[in-house]
């Protein structure tokens, strides 16, 4: 089993930035994905970034591109997205996610999933 915390979600004006943590605990595995992923009222889930537990191998969705970052503290087993010029759009609760199955942009291959966290993006 693989725990899964977030934090860092919260309120912030248009063009600010926002910092998410996701915290791993329980049994890693090295080939373990790490993904994030966001869901608005009344839309689906959709793939936001995604890493491999090494770090090595990073995966956007194509509008997160270049104002969002993921990284891994591999001492931590920690995973974070950093957001930057955040829109309205961009709210949403933001779910962090980890799969053993490899395909890191598909929601249906993640086994384990923290409880999400709230960003509110107002313009």
């Amino acid at each position: 089993q693989v725990q899964l915390v977030e934090s860092g979600g919260g309120l912030v004006q248009a063009g600010g930035s926002l910092r998410l943590s996701c915290a791993a605990s329980g049994r890693t595995f090295s080939n373990l994905y790490m993904g994030w992923f966001r869901q608005a009222p009344g839309k689906e889930r959709e793939f936001v970034a995604a890493i491999s537990w090494s770090g090595s191998s990073t995966y956007y969705a194509d509008s997160m591109k270049g104002r969002f970052t993921i990284s891994k503290e591999n001492g931590k087993n920690t995973v974070y997205l950093q957001m930057n010029s955040l829109k309205p759009e961009d709210t949403a609760v933001y779910y962090c996610a980890a799969n053993r199955q490899g395909l890191p942009r598909i929601s249906r291959t993640y086994e384990y999933w923290g409880q999400g966290t709230q960003v509110t993006v107002s313009s």
